[in-house]
């Protein structure tokens, strides 16, 4: 869309094989991988992480965290406190989560496809613990209660959030000591504070569905537009123009690439919002949901026309509206109802602002089915009001927790089979679609409890340059090695002396989702009626799927080479074509639910591993839209996985009760990751 001046003698008529200047800008970003138990945040003094301290919240983080500067004498992290500060995304206490290998696994039909069949299925293979039984009143009473609150002292006030069976009746709590914070009306729940020791009595009331913590979330983070063929797209005329994406993050301001009509009309920033407590405005302080904004809408005008820079930097969608709705704060932290409020104000702005996709580039722990998790009940609520949900896979890839190599990592929501989850991969500094290979830090499936096939795909988040909120916001000025400077007019002399900088780099599944949220707003401007499911499964039956068996991508921080196969539960369906998803015609069932990711299903008996269609899904349509189709490579026949050379992780981990999110589990290195090399 806004080619280098020095490479347009070089563009090829190949439409598969295009090339783009990335200077001599560094690939990094620290990889979302530590697990914030309190014992590990005490084992990393330094680490600003205190869920307990503020009746029982973990925040919900922003799915990004970028490289550290290094020391002159070291050439590695200035402090491992200070970086595991930055990476820590789960910051709840080891005793919080003692008894999350033993969740409830629950399974209740989803939307409108009928899941009797796969329920059973699950059942047989073990999915779950056995049901209570109706003479066990306490048993119960306790599958109700999310497991990382059922080790809680009786005394202490939490937070938590209570879902009903239905919007009707519903029960008083507060003769059960509750105190009701805010109604989330989305998933038929309340936010309330009450003591540890007073949650059974509020489970035992049969108006009561499910009760979890308020959770944290926290965000997963050069030009990507010609890896995904947007450029393309947009020279015929695809643009996003009058599609509305909620970006649910820390925040977006009104920065000039965010503007329209050659920088002379009103910003695109349509619509501000905060949901975070004691924060009335929705500025991004943080600096992550304003980089995810660019990477959806911005139109490079400041690149293009203000500024020289080492090249261009236009999103995906670069005439889309955006609508913002803070969840995070000025750390990058938010919690489950924060998101929840958010996505029930997206659905009530829908028509308003056409909003047809919902970006969501963070993500938490699994704790228990998608089916009870209040975050992806949300998710599956704008799904079925007609959004596109697409959320961050997360980062961390890089656990190896008893031998699973980064499988089973997928963080909530994007283990809800709805949506569309999305990994990332590497451009190795090229604008070429074929040159993609994976990153290390990229989230792999199957997800933890329910064993959906996740990611649905992946695209491009490794050191991806986007929008600075300000030159005062956290990341930029936290870690300056990530601001990309202005140049002189030769664009390769570059610095601070050549004005203030208006960009800055990030790597991350967080980079990658607002990918495919713009791909998936080019797809609704040129065709308006497609439902959800239906962009869903024509961006997956169209994605490139030329990634080589196996690869290896090396962690910059550390040097670890990491070895990955191109599986299904690594690249998905493949990495997302805007072209080619333009140029299909192919149609998928306008139902709800018609393209709910499959299940993995494994047999212990010959390890293999093979995947599941709900009834009703398109994925059991074997001419247009089976498995070979649009797995591609990841599956042979027999729909048996493919595995490489690689043994089966799934033995002893990933496929029993005690999954990668289990009671002493401690995510990815011991000093966390950083961004891939180039």
């Amino acid at each position: 869309m806004y080619p280098n001046p020095s490479k347009l003698a070089k563009k090829s008529s190949d439409v598969l094989l295009k090339t783009t200047t990335w200077g001599a800008l560094i690939a990094f970003a620290l990889v979302f991988t530590l697990l914030g138990f309190k014992g590990y945040v005490d084992h990393f003094s330094g680490n600003v992480a205190v869920p307990n301290s503020t009746g029982g919240k973990a925040p919900v983080r922003a799915a990004v965290t970028p490289e550290p500067a290094k020391t002159a004498s070291s050439g590695g992290f200035s402090s491992t406190a200070d970086h595991a500060t930055e990476s820590n995304p789960f910051p709840v206490s080891r005793k919080e989560v003692a008894a999350a290998g033993n969740r409830d696994r629950a399974v209740s039909t989803a939307g409108n496809v009928d899941t009797k069949e796969l329920r059973a299925a699950k059942q047989e293979m073990d999915f779950s613990v056995a049901p209570a039984s109706v003479e066990d009143p306490q048993a119960v009473i306790a599958s109700h209660i999310a497991p990382d609150l059922k080790s809680l002292d009786p005394e202490k006030p939490v937070d938590v959030i209570v879902q009903f069976k239905s919007s009707g009746v519903q029960p008083d709590l507060a003769a059960d000591g509750a105190t009701n914070k805010s109604e989330l009306p989305l998933v038929h729940a309340q936010l309330v504070t009450v003591k540890a020791g007073n949650l059974s009595s509020i489970a035992s009331h049969p108006e009561v569905a499910y009760i979890s913590p308020d959770r944290p979330v926290r965000g997963a983070v050069d030009s990507v537009v010609t890896a995904v063929n947007a450029d393309l797209a947009n020279a015929s005329g695809w643009n996003g123009a009058g599609v509305g994406i909620a970006v649910i993050d820390s925040g977006v301001n009104n920065v000039v690439d965010l503007s329209s009509g050659a920088n002379t009309a009103p910003s695109r920033v349509v619509h501000s919002q905060s949901f975070v407590s004691g924060n009335g405005h929705g500025n991004d302080d943080f600096g992550h949901g304003t980089h995810v904004a660019g990477i959806i809408a911005g139109n490079a005008y400041t690149s293009t026309n203000l500024q020289y820079y080492p090249d261009f930097y236009p999103g995906i969608a670069p005439e889309a509206n955006i609508i913002n709705l803070r969840v995070l704060d000025g750390t990058g932290a938010g919690t489950d109802s924060g998101v929840i409020s958010a996505i029930q104000q997206a659905i009530t702005l829908q028509t308003t602002y056409n909003i047809r996709v919902i970006n969501l580039s963070l993500s938490r722990g699994v704790y228990e089915s998608y089916t009870l998790d209040p975050l992806c009940q949300a998710v599956e609520s704008a799904w079925k009001a007609g959004i596109v949900v697409v959320a961050a896979a997360g980062n961390m890839g890089q656990y190896n927790g008893a031998g699973t190599n980064g499988y089973a990592t997928v963080g909530a929501p994007g283990n809800d089979p709805y949506v569309i989850t999305v990994g990332a991969t590497n451009t190795h500094g090229s604008g070429a679609q074929t040159a993609q290979t994976m990153t290390s830090y990229s989230s792999k499936g199957p997800s933890a409890i329910d064993h959906i096939v996740k990611p649905d795909l992946v695209a491009p988040g490794n050191a991806v340059v986007s929008l600075r909120s300000s030159q005062s916001n956290k990341l930029a000025s936290q870690y300056p090695n990530l601001v990309v400077y202005p140049c002189d007019s030769s664009r390769t002399n570059c610095g601070s002396s050549h004005g203030k900088a208006q960009y800055f780099q990030l790597s991350g599944t967080s980079m990658s989702t607002p990918v495919v949220s713009g791909v998936a707003a080019l797809l609704l401007q040129q065709t308006p009626s497609l439902t959800p499911d239906q962009v869903k499964a024509r961006l997956m039956k169209t994605a490139w799927k030329g990634f080589p068996q196996s690869m290896s991508a090396t962690d910059l921080s550390t040097g670890t080479v990491y070895q990955m196969e191109a599986d299904i539960f690594t690249v998905g369906a493949g990495s997302v074509d805007a072209a080619a998803a333009l140029a299909s015609t192919d149609l998928a069932p306008a139902a709800v639910g018609s393209a709910l990711s499959p299940t993995a299903v494994y047999n212990s008996s010959n390890n293999t591993v093979t995947i599941a269609g709900a009834p009703g899904t398109v994925w059991n349509s074997s001419v247009v839209w089976g498995n070979s189709v649009v797995w591609g490579n990841s599956v042979v026949w027999g729909n048996s996985v493919v595995w490489g050379n690689s043994v089966v992780w799934g033995n002893s981990v990933v496929w029993g009760n005690s999954v990668v999110w289990g009671n002493s589990v401690v995510w990815g290195n011991s000093d966390g990751t950083a961004g891939d090399s180039q």
